[in-house]
């Protein structure tokens, strides 16, 4: 039996791992990866978020990755590591972290005794985690842990994101939701990534958007309009449900008390982060 309050795993998660993925919104990022000669998005994506496991082939990512196109991937892996290292590409990658959060947290955060603070909890949650099944996880935990604070935070909610990521996409196969399909039925609860967003870059086609929806209609789990049915509902709250029972380790690891002062400390860094544009305003929604 857990100490830890219903969902409070969850509520932590995402409060902290935002933080983590603004850095695949930054100008930042472009700017460090295009250094290195990768200028497209998609191979800056590809190569940032899976160097940390080498110089592997589109099939990893594919599979790591879960929700993107295989084309897609393939026309960009693993010709990117011809232009440069994953060790390069790594080392870039925080470097963008550094300029990301000085800029979007401030210097009086950046230093703050918050921050370190923050950063002492969750690495405190992430040494709980696992490997076993864990690629993405596993990959980022053999990266060293950075000195300073904001960094080390960012590193922390990297391991915590994949983490609970990589146990997501056990859930989702075992809900029987192929790539997009998950996809369609996330947006659909109105917390997903917008249509828009999501065909432009994970390489799916409108046809197959619409193709996926019939088949979530065939299941009972989207009605006519696109939204969720009573059934459809009930599985992505099973779904994450899931995702919380796979992710439990680190957060009871933590301690309710511990979970508790992460969260609050990593939602106000969060709140400060969007308040100073972290992310596209519209990102999300079902338009």
């Amino acid at each position: 039996m857990t100490s830890l309050p219903p969902r409070a795993g969850r509520r932590c998660h995402n409060a902290i791992n935002p933080l983590h993925s603004t850095v695949y919104f930054s100008p930042d990022f472009a700017k460090e990866l295009a250094q290195l000669g990768i200028e497209d998005s998609s191979a800056a994506y590809f190569a940032g978020r899976g160097a940390a496991m080498g110089a592997v082939g589109p099939g990893a990512v594919t599979a790591a990755f879960y929700n993107f196109n295989h084309e897609l991937v393939a026309r960009h892996l693993p010709a990117v590591w011809d232009i440069a290292s994953p060790e390069a590409v790594v080392r870039a990658r925080l470097r963008a972290a550094d300029t990301t959060l000085r800029r979007l947290l401030g210097e009086d955060i950046i230093a703050s005794g918050e921050l370190a603070e923050a950063a002492r909890l969750a690495l405190r949650a992430a040494e709980a985690c696992t490997r076993h099944a864990r690629p993405l996880y596993a990959a980022h935990a053999d990266l060293p842990v950075p000195e300073e604070p904001h960094l080390a935070y960012w590193h922390a909610a990297t391991l915590l994101r994949e983490h609970r990521g990589d146990g997501h996409l056990t859930a989702l196969l075992s809900a029987g939701l192929d790539p997009i399909e998950a996809l369609v039925s996330h947006t659909a609860t109105g917390k997903g990534m917008a249509p828009r967003w999501i065909l432009a870059t994970r390489g799916w086609r409108r046809t197959d958007w619409e193709a996926a929806a019939e088949r979530l209609r065939t299941r009972g789990l989207l009605d006519g309009e696109g939204e969720l049915t009573e059934a459809g509902v009930r599985l992505r709250a099973e779904l994450e449900d899931h995702s919380d029972r796979l992710d439990l380790a680190p957060y009871e690891h933590l301690g309710a008390t511990g979970v508790e002062r992460l969260t609050e400390l990593g939602r106000g860094f969060l709140l400060t982060a969007v308040s100073a544009g972290a992310f596209p305003a519209d990102l999300t929604g079902k338009g």
